[in-house]
């Protein structure tokens, strides 16, 4: 009997262990610091900076094809290969606009990423288009009517920034840029709290400051109407650190 209670006893002991255990591990689970989705340090889909590991064909995971103002099918976007490219031989492309409106804006973009501040930066080939060539980023973009964008276009020879409001596109900043078309050229934004800085090939070009999207919203690609273009190296680099908030 006295073996019996001692064994009792000492169940109940590892059982009480086990349940203080359990709840510990779920509080810890609980407070730990935002994943790297929640902060815009996750990597996009399959891409981490260049679409080399992605089948011709296809799109990064996690990524989508939307329009603003969209009249007619979606642009066709799709991985494409392309021999002369900055690294590798994929890229990441609008390749047909299957449409003819000329206010569309084609979209290629993913909210699997938060991002608030920090640095965008892609390669880009402004490859043919009647209406509008070349193309850019966007940035903190809520959904496909909201978001901010940058874009370079070789037919007006300017680069400028714009916010897109409920399908709306109002001009923030503007620069007179020549580049050729048919040629890769380097394209980065830098967002902190209110300010942008617009680079083109290394050169800053662009500043302001504006508060229409404070809140961190995903990341992509656009080009307007039928500007069939080629986007390699894309990459999100975050802000880090308390002065940085």
């Amino acid at each position: 009997m006295l073996r019996t209670r001692r064994q009792i006893k000492t169940m109940t002991t590892l059982i009480a262990v086990f349940i203080l255990a359990a709840i510990l591990g779920y509080k810890g689970a609980q407070a730990q610091p935002a994943t790297d989705h929640e902060s815009g340090t996750g990597k996009l889909g399959n891409v981490s900076g260049a679409f080399d590991d992605l089948p011709v064909g296809k799109l990064p995971a996690g990524w989508k094809v939307e329009a603003t103002n969209q009249k007619g099918p979606l642009a066709t976007w799709e991985v494409i290969k392309d021999t002369a490219a900055p690294s590798g031989e994929h890229v990441l492309a609008m390749a047909r606009p299957n449409h003819t409106f000329g206010r569309t804006f084609n979209l290629c973009w993913t909210d699997k990423v938060s991002f608030l501040d920090g640095e965008i930066q892609v390669r880009f080939k402004a490859v043919k288009g009647k209406v509008d060539q070349g193309g850019g980023v966007i940035w903190r973009a809520q959904d496909k009517d909201n978001y901010y964008i940058a874009r370079f276009n070789p037919l007006e020879d300017n680069f400028r920034i714009y916010y897109v409001r409920d399908g709306a596109r109002k001009k923030l900043a503007s620069a007179r840029a020549k580049l050729p078309a048919g040629k890769w050229h380097t394209l980065k934004i830098v967002q902190h709290g209110s300010r942008f800085e617009g680079y083109l090939n290394g050169r800053k070009l662009l500043n302001g400051t504006h508060n229409l999207f404070t809140k961190s919203g995903g990341v992509g690609l656009w080009t307007k109407a039928d500007a069939v273009t080629s986007f390699d190296d894309f990459s999100v680099k975050p802000f880090v650190g308390k002065g940085d908030k």
